[in-house]
């Protein structure tokens, strides 16, 4: 079966109030955009109806799926998604759609940017905008991004939007070396691009705060501790090394293009 052009995956832990909504409106954008679609739901252990309102939606259609995993964290759930998609390019979307989804063709223009991989939404980028953010939590996001330049990642301004499209290429040569679960996995994901060869570039999107996200100053606290493990997984050799990496997505890339005469 021809694979399709787009996934979207979306890491859920109990969403019931906003998960039928935010699959409706995915859905209604890949229909608008006349893709090839499909949307994933990796619920991660939720003790709600999230599970059930996705069931019941795929029921009726197709292109969406429900994958179930073991409460282990966003990035083990967004790691499964990744790896469960078939689409050649494949959109890590959070449940909230804190980006309006209608910023997806934003994405999709940019892929056809001379060697584009990995592109990241950011709230940082010129043109961006960002809507009814405190500044307090402003300040945190930017203290914990110069930490991630100082330590593990420079030349990317925000590594932790919640948007991002892969190719199918990069997703399957980078998902699968992921060694964190929690909220610090997108540094190492984009440490892993660079250290692999991948391009990755910043996509300006407009982001609308809310309320109700599940970021605090714990989980907060944990990213810089992860922050600290993707260094420390690099000294100590846990990751392929550079050269290795670099000759594997050669490698890849070159089947990818073969299969796809």
């Amino acid at each position: 079966m021809r694979p399709p052009f787009l996934s979207v995956v979306v890491p859920a832990f109990n969403e019931e109030a906003r998960i039928a909504r935010t699959v409706s409106e995915i859905m209604a954008e890949i229909d608008v955009l006349t893709l090839e679609g499909e949307l994933i739901v990796v619920d991660d252990g939720s003790t709600d109806g999230t599970a059930s309102i996705v069931e019941h939606v795929a029921r009726a259609d197709p292109r969406v799926r429900l994958v179930r995993a073991s409460h282990a964290g966003k990035g083990a759930t967004v790691r499964r998604g990744m790896l469960e998609a078939r689409g050649e390019w494949r959109f890590l979307a959070d449940a909230d759609l804190s980006m309006p989804i209608t910023e997806l063709k934003r994405f999709l223009d940019a892929i056809h940017s001379p060697g584009a991989d990995v592109l990241v939404g950011s709230r940082e980028a010129k043109g961006a905008v960002r809507v009814g953010e405190p500044r307090s939590r402003h300040f945190i996001g930017r203290i914990f991004n110069w930490m991630v330049k100082l330590l593990v990642l420079r030349g990317i301004d925000d590594t932790q939007c919640g948007f991002k499209l892969f190719s199918a290429t990069a997703a399957e040569a980078l998902f699968p070396l992921q060694r964190l679960d929690g909220f610090g996995f997108d540094v190492e994901v984009l440490f892993l691009a660079r250290r692999a060869g991948f391009s990755i570039r910043e996509v300006p999107l407009t982001w609308v705060y809310g309320r109700e996200s599940k970021v605090s100053l714990a989980s907060g606290a944990r990213g810089f501790a992860d922050i600290l493990a993707v260094r420390w997984h690099q000294l100590r050799g846990a990751y392929p090394p550079r050269a290795a990496m670099a000759a594997r997505t050669d490698a890849r890339s070159h089947e990818d293009r073969a299969s796809s005469r």
